[in-house]
């Protein structure tokens, strides 16, 4: 497999907010990859976390709880060392609204707001395993950090967080202003130098930071936008859910190679829908 680039790990400064500079007719169809589909089921209440049970008072159950979502992640097949250690470090809780804190360490998705919602925890470590390149790929447990990551739509920003532990560098652009701001918000007490937030239009990525040794999105569209693949290193790697042939989302694994582009399509996702534009 192609190593993951590696690059500086600053860039000297950052471009004001992006406009909503639209970019829909610029996009890369994906052809002839067939999907792989994945049955999941519900645990029975019995079988769900203990977060999902009881009330969660202190830093104490916090730390429990996490653990052992993490423990349920790693059971499901994300081995990597780097993910797991990141999602035990990220504190979840902290990226979600009072009323659902005691949510926040089932693996479920949940409202942030604008009609978002922060990811399942289990599809963000597939995803940020699939970015290093995936144990199931080369047999390596323990992978070398990426280089300089996009992340299109920040949303609350616990991917963010997460992502900081196994890159370099992080630019992350979200449309909405007011997500943006809670992002800052969320993310301030961490104190991340190497996570740059930016409210702009995902759709058209962050030419200045380019090239990317990965792209990641929370959004998905029916294509995967021109401009994500011209900002992506050759050897970089985008992981996205875009619409598959059938119609119905799925997670799609673009490479970026001497040759061109190789592209697989995984299993179905949902996600919220890709747009361009500010808000």
């Amino acid at each position: 497999m192609t190593r993951r680039p590696s690059f500086p790990a600053r860039i000297e400064s950052l471009a004001p907010a992006l406009g909503a500079t639209k970019n829909k007719a610029n996009n890369v169809h994906l052809t002839g990859a067939k999907a792989e589909k994945t049955l999941k089921t519900t645990p029975p209440e019995a079988a769900r976390p203990a977060s999902a049970l009881t009330p969660l008072r202190g830093p104490g159950d916090f730390q429990r709880a996490r653990a052992r979502l993490v423990d349920q992640i790693a059971q499901q097949g994300t081995h990597a060392p780097q993910v797991l250690q990141a999602l035990r470090a990220v504190e979840r809780h902290r990226f979600v609204d009072s009323a659902l804190v005691n949510q926040a360490y089932e693996d479920t998705s949940l409202p942030i707001g604008l009609g978002q919602t922060i990811s399942k925890p289990s599809v963000v470590a597939r995803m940020i395993d699939l970015l290093l390149g995936g144990a199931a790929e080369d047999g390596a447990m323990n992978r070398p950090p990426l280089g300089r990551v996009l992340e299109i739509g920040t949303g609350c920003g616990y991917q963010a967080a997460v992502l900081s532990h196994v890159a370099r560098e992080v630019y992350s652009i979200e449309r909405l202003r007011g997500l943006h701001e809670k992002a800052r918000v969320n993310l301030r007490a961490f104190r991340l130098a190497n996570v740059h937030l930016l409210l702009g239009d995902g759709m058209v990525g962050f030419p200045k930071g380019a090239p990317y040794a990965a792209i990641i999105a929370a959004a998905g569209g029916d294509a995967v936008p021109a401009a994500w693949i011209e900002q992506l290193a050759v050897g970089g790697r985008i992981v996205a859910p875009t619409l598959a042939h059938d119609g119905k989302q799925a997670l799609v694994v673009i490479d970026k190679t001497p040759h061109g582009l190789q592209q697989r399509v995984l299993e179905a996702v949902h996600f919220v829908p890709l747009k361009s534009g500010v808000a």
